[in-house]
C-alpha cells in the first residue's frame, strides 16, 4: 500500500470542496444576525452546527493523539446550549478553531508511519478510521449548515 498516496487523498478530501462545499465555504459571509436563528422545523442554528463541528472535530483529534484521552459525555458535551455566539470574537474563534484543529489532524496524518495500527487506549481504532470519521461528519453537518443557510435566505 502507498501510505503517502492514502494520506494525500485523505488530505484533499479534508480540506478541497471535491464534490462539496468546504466547511469554511459553507460560513463564509455568513450575516451575524442569522448565526443564531434556528429556523422552523431545524432543532439548531448555524452557530450550535459550527461549535458541534468544532467540539467533535477536537474530540477526534485529541483522542487520536492523546494516550491519556478521557471521553466527553454524549449528547450533552458535543452540542452548545446557547443558540448564538456571544459576540463577533467567540464566532471567530470557534471559525478558526475549527481550522487550526482539521491541521492539526493533518499533521499526523502525515507523521503516522501505520495508518493502521490500533491506539492502544482504544478499542481497535486507527488513525485511518478516525480520518474518514472526521471527513464523514464534518461534510454532514456542513451539509446541515448550507441547508439552514438556504432556508434563511442566505445562500447564493
Amino acid at each position: 500500500m502507498n501510505t503517502a498516496t492514502l494520506v494525500k487523498s485523505l488530505k484533499d478530501m479534508l480540506l478541497k470542496p471535491n464534490a462539496h462545499v468546504t466547511f469554511s465555504d459553507s460560513v463564509k459571509k455568513l450575516p451575524a444576525d442569522l448565526r443564531g436563528v434556528v429556523p422552523a422545523g431545524m432543532p439548531y442554528s448555524i452557530w450550535q452546527l459550527v461549535e458541534h463541528i468544532r467540539i467533535t472535530q477536537y474530540d477526534i483529534l485529541d483522542f487520536s493523539r492523546n494516550p491519556d484521552y478521557k471521553e466527553i459525555e454524549w449528547p450533552k458535551a458535543y452540542w452548545p446550549e446557547e443558540t448564538a455566539p456571544k459576540d463577533d470574537a467567540a464566532w471567530k474563534h470557534s471559525v478558526e478553531q475549527v481550522d487550526k484543529d482539521l491541521h492539526a489532524f493533518i499533521d499526523l496524518l502525515e507523521q503516522s508511519d501505520d495508518l493502521f495500527a490500533p491506539f492502544p487506549h482504544g478499542t481497535g481504532q486507527h488513525l485511518f478510521r478516525e480520518a474518514v470519521l472526521l471527513l464523514d461528519h464534518t461534510s454532514y453537518h456542513t451539509g446541515e449548515i448550507v441547508a439552514v443557510r438556504r432556508m434563511l435566505n442566505a445562500w447564493h
